[in-house]
């Protein structure tokens, strides 16, 4: 573990890896301390945000120090799971995207579907879950080279070693491969149902399921 400020109100903890991240983001949050602020995990880094009229710095940086998160070995086996149905018919990239990985889209969606999947991250835009990790077969896939200006909530992306969903419509650049009809997210209404540490598991739906199961909450 290694740790360092980040500006005057926050340090940043870099641990051994995400599962690590997690467990320690649970010990943290657990001993529930006066001036804890917030706990941003992010893959293998968590920023712990203070209030600096309660705390000093160096006191906050000997308190993670002192956290035995590995004795939180169960943090992962009890967080929540998702299943979220994707109309694969729907993805607008998917043949692009088989084409790359030298598969067939019918390899494309089974291999998708085949893993479960750990949010690691939120961010880019509220309730944006990066996730990981793809199978070997889909890994490497780039970016597009022109990222579109508008992308439809509930699109599934991939790129990279990592899957995501667009909760809300932005523009972007990942490689879309499916849509959900599942809301993840209502910022007015302040529903944001993912965190870092879930797992996802996504499941196929053709596209009567999908028009039936549109705009229904996670």
């Amino acid at each position: 573990m290694t740790v360092q400020p980040l500006g005057d109100q926050a340090i940043l903890v870099s641990l051994p890896d995400e599962s690590a991240a997690v467990r320690f983001t649970a010990a943290v949050r657990a001993a529930n301390a006066k001036w804890l602020l917030d706990v941003v995990p992010a893959y293998s880094q968590v920023g712990v945000y203070f209030d600096a009229d309660q705390v000093t710095m160096s006191a906050v940086m000997q308190f993670v120090r002192d956290r035995n998160y590995q004795s939180h070995t169960d943090t992962l086996s009890e967080s929540r799971r998702h299943r979220i149905p994707v109309c694969y018919e729907r993805g607008p990239d998917l043949d692009q995207v088989a084409l790359l990985r030298g598969l067939t889209p019918a390899d494309v969606i089974q291999q998708h579907l085949a893993t479960e999947y750990t949010i690691y991250a939120i961010g880019f835009v509220p309730g944006f879950p990066y996730m990981g990790y793809l199978p070997e077969s889909l890994a490497g896939v780039g970016r597009l080279a022109s990222p579109r200006v508008r992308v439809e909530p509930g699109s599934v992306g991939v790129t990279g070693r990592q899957t995501a969903i667009y909760p809300l419509p932005r523009p972007g650049g990942w490689h879309l491969i499916g849509q959900t009809p599942l809301t993840i997210v209502d910022v007015e209404d302040g529903f944001f149902p993912l965190r870092v540490g879930d797992r996802v598991q996504f499941a196929r739906i053709d596209d009567t399921e999908y028009e039936h199961l549109l705009g229904e909450r996670l």
